[in-house]
Formats: structure tokens, sequence, C-alpha cells
């Protein structure tokens, strides 16, 4: 865990959030600033940063973060009309918080991606 991460603190109950999934690899939670109408971010529950240092033991939390982002988007009711799932990694992506995180986007009309 990094001290001053906000995800570790929200996962370890430091700071108050509605967990709206959680299981032994990932948890999610609403975006405060969100990108559209539903945003909400799969977060693994192992402090973790970017996908280039990612070692085969690591595949099941992505494996469980795409799978929990399937079951929200359904529970959210975008699964039919379509959502987009981002991983931002490192300052040109916009990376905001190191620690890696799927982005759940969706609940209007989004344009392709350039």
């Amino acid at each position: 865990m990094a001290d001053d991460c906000i995800f570790c603190k929200i996962r370890d109950g430091d700071i108050p959030s509605e967990i709206l999934h959680r299981d032994d690899h990932c948890f999610a939670i609403r975006d405060i600033g969100p990108a559209a109408p539903t945003h909400l971010l799969v977060i693994p529950v192992e402090h973790f940063t970017f996908l280039r240092d990612m070692t085969p033991e690591f595949h099941p939390t992505l494996g469980a973060m795409f799978a929990a982002a399937r079951d929200l988007a359904a529970a959210e009711g975008i699964d039919e009309s379509g959502h987009r799932l981002v991983i931002n990694q490192g300052n040109h992506a916009g990376q905001a918080v190191d620690h890696l995180h799927l982005h759940v986007l969706g609940g209007r009309p989004m344009g392709p991606v350039a």
C-alpha cells in the first residue's frame, strides 16, 4: 500500500465511500468527478500502478476487474445500450491516481476514440 493512495484509504475504510462491488481481487466505487452519467471505477485490492509491471500472478485480478465491470454495467442498466472501459496509464494518458483502475463509462452516446 502507498501511504498516500486515496484508493487504498477507501479500500481500508479510512475514507468513506459507497462500495458497489467487492471480492478478493477488486472493489468498485462511483467516480467523484464523473465524465458520463454512469462513471464507475473498478480498483484492484492490491496496490498496483502500471500494466507494464504486471506479472502472470496479476492475471486473475485483471479477469476479476473485467468481470466486475461487466456485472456493474448490467446492474447500472448500461450493458445493452453500450459502455466504455478505460485504463489510463501515466501522465499523458490522464492517470490521476497512481493505483491501477478501470473506468466504466456509460449512460449517454459517446463518440469514437481518436
